[in-house]
């Protein structure tokens, strides 16, 4: 499969708002691909009719080849924001609710990355720290073996520490089992560390898409803030704040 995302004039509006407007997108499969835009840019609205969550209000989406939701969950793994889990479930219950639900769940990777992580199987998903919310969510979407993985702003509560660790083993994870990512996030040098496929949206539109390698050639510059300060045509000294 060449494009793991393909949308043709996608719009969403919520009464009077667009989310996201006349968005014709492709993603081309194999990449790590970092999604930036300012806060109510459309960032997670896109994310969300990826996965089905949300509908759009015009235009058409397909994802692996096909309209989002039904069967095709089992080849995405999506991470949403705050790494949402059962606070009440152990470690242990995610990863038999995992496996129960995935036909494609590979439970001895989950068990490994648990154990290498130091996460004790007995404790509650609501007692552990933010960073170790995010790992158990990752190996979670990880472990489903997907073809794709959809990450909005996994790390933005964590600090520069756990977010370097989450950011590794995720770069690890995608050279491990060749699996597209596309990763959303405020910190524009996490992304730096980690993709090389880059889509900036802004005002609820489409700005920029291509390899980061690309966009740099063709804007003049070898860092990835100024150039996505560049299509923003603002001057952020350090990061674009996200929605929540």
């Amino acid at each position: 499969m060449s494009n793991v995302i393909e949308a043709d004039g996608l719009s969403k509006r919520y009464r009077t708002r667009w989310a996201l407007r006349e968005c014709d997108l492709s993603i081309p499969a194999g990449h790590v691909v970092g999604l930036v835009g300012p806060n109510g840019a459309g960032k997670s609205t896109l994310l969300s009719i990826a996965v089905g969550h949300v509908g759009p209000s015009s235009g058409e989406i397909r994802v692996l080849g096909s309209p989002p939701g039904g069967d095709q969950m089992s080849k995405i793994g999506y991470v949403a924001q705050d790494a949402p889990l059962y606070a009440d479930l152990s470690v242990a219950d995610h990863l038999t609710l995992g496996a129960r639900l995935n036909p494609r769940w590979d439970d001895e990777f989950a068990r490994d990355r648990v154990s290498r992580l130091r996460l004790s199987l007995t404790d509650r998903a609501g007692r552990l720290s933010g960073g170790q919310r995010a790992q158990l969510a990752l190996t979670i979407a990880l472990a489903k073996r997907p073809q794709l993985v959809l990450l909005d702003e996994p790390v933005a509560s964590l600090d520069p520490l756990a977010r370097r660790e989450f950011l590794d083993d995720l770069r690890t994870a995608v050279g491990d089992y060749a699996t597209t990512v596309v990763i959303s996030s405020h910190v524009v040098s996490d992304l730096a560390v980690i993709c090389d496929y880059l889509i900036v949206i802004d005002s609820a539109r489409l700005v920029a898409t291509g390899t980061i390698a690309d966009l740099m050639y063709a804007s003049g510059t070898d860092e990835l803030e100024p150039l996505v300060l560049g299509y923003l045509g603002r001057t952020r000294p350090h990061s674009i704040e996200e929605q929540s």
